[in-house]
């Protein structure tokens, strides 16, 4: 019995240093990855500024070729507005927020299992030949201390889904 004891108090000891110490990271997160592609802008940027091309490119659209998706709002840019449902990728909704030719794209992502919208952004950078473009993600996990040791892993979860969209973009653009 003392051992049954000790044990309900250690976990219980356990989860409350796990709760105070999550209280110490910071409920922010950020994720940034980027890549130069040999394309004009003008064959780049509609594939970013429309939500229907990104199932062309995104790595969410290939894993799960199957994805329910649905559009509203304006077609494109600003206001164009996207939600899915997936079982493997789980189910969310777009929104476009800003759309500067050539430089900038911005949006809100929601996800369902996520409190709160993330902030999104596309950057295009013009680098001689090339188009530097910068996909970044952020976002705030509140008040929850287990929530935050979510975020010090959201640039593992994340980043590589970057990188890989960003290198099926950058073939698709590259194509004569």
């Amino acid at each position: 019995m003392k051992f049954l004891k000790y044990t309900l108090l250690g976990l219980i000891g356990l989860v409350v240093l796990l709760a105070v110490a999550g209280f110490a990271i910071p409920p922010q997160f950020k994720v940034v990855r980027s890549i130069n592609i040999t394309a004009p802008m003008i064959k780049i940027y509609p594939m970013v500024y429309d939500p229907k091309a990104w199932a062309k490119w995104s790595v969410w659209y290939r894993r799960d070729p199957a994805i329910k998706t649905t559009y509203s709002g304006a077609s494109a840019g600003v206001g164009a507005k996207w939600a899915w449902e997936s079982a493997s990728q789980g189910n969310g909704g777009m929104e476009m927020t800003r759309a500067d030719f050539d430089k900038l794209i911005t949006y809100k992502l929601f996800l369902a299992d996520f409190e709160g919208a993330m902030e999104g952004r596309f950057e295009f950078e013009p680098q001689g030949a090339a188009v530097k473009v910068t996909w970044s993600t952020e976002g705030n996990v509140g008040n929850n201390p287990f929530m935050r040791y979510f975020a010090l892993l959201m640039d593992r979860f994340i980043g590589p889904d970057f990188e890989a969209g960003l290198k099926n973009l950058k073939e698709i653009a590259e194509r004569p």
